[in-house]
């Protein structure tokens, strides 16, 4: 069987914090960064889950300013065997 995970990137320099990747991630990878901003004073966003990435790219869609990066990988996983033991 087949997965997709991903990875994102995000430019913080360029990140403005105004979380419309967070609203669109389907798996609530992305987070704002606590307590921290950029060299622009804006907070930025982080992933926060990785490894719960699917490679959507729904966030780097809606991103208005273009700096989230969205790297996706199709693995093979093997399928769990089913148990005949009852």
């Amino acid at each position: 069987m087949k997965k997709n995970i991903g990875a994102i990137v995000v430019d913080v320099d360029r990140c403005k914090g105004c979380t419309l990747c967070m609203v669109a991630c389907p798996k609530n990878v992305i987070a704002l960064a606590e307590r921290k901003v950029n060299a622009h004073g804006y907070p930025y966003v982080v992933a926060a889950r990785p490894d719960d990435c699917i490679g959507c790219a729904s966030c780097g869609i809606v991103c208005p300013d273009g700096c989230i990066t969205v790297y996706r990988k199709r693995i093979e996983v093997e399928e769990p065997v089913a148990s005949t033991q009852k």
